[in-house]
């Protein structure tokens, strides 16, 4: 089964996918928000392609634990692609993903024009990976 993370922006969209055996997450890509609509289409091409049967969307939590009006935006998009696809959506706790992700690639040496490019792609990964290995255990 095949699992879906997204790391959702008001700009973009970071797009992860699981392998086959829910071990690892790879990164996909990011979509550039231009409307739910189009937005949802290139969501569900992803869908259909990688045959997935889950989503994780990373969920904006402050550092207190508390809720912001970020997180309110996210649960009202997740609800609409729900509605749209049919598939469970998890909510995963997304403090300190765009942090690792951004020290992971300055630890690379990527470029900060491609880290720009890249980061919310890595960010979906992070946090389909911490779904993927809280599971496992």
């Amino acid at each position: 089964m095949r699992i879906l993370g997204i790391d959702i922006g008001d700009a973009t969209i970071g797009v992860a996918v699981s392998d086959p055996f829910g071990w690892t997450a790879q990164g996909v890509k990011t979509i550039r928000r231009i409307g739910f609509k189009a937005d949802l289409k290139e969501l569900i091409d992803i869908i259909e392609q990688y045959k997935v049967e889950k989503i994780v969307a990373g969920f904006p939590i402050n550092m207190n634990g508390t809720l912001g009006p970020s997180s309110e935006k996210i649960k009202t998009f997740c609800e609409k692609i729900r509605e749209a696809t049919g598939l469970e959506i998890i909510y995963q706790d997304e403090r300190l993903t765009t942090v690792a992700a951004t020290r992971s690639l300055i630890e690379a040496d990527v470029s900060r024009k491609k880290r720009k490019q890249v980061i919310d792609t890595v960010a979906a990964t992070y946090i389909l990976q911490i779904y993927l290995d809280r599971i496992s255990k």
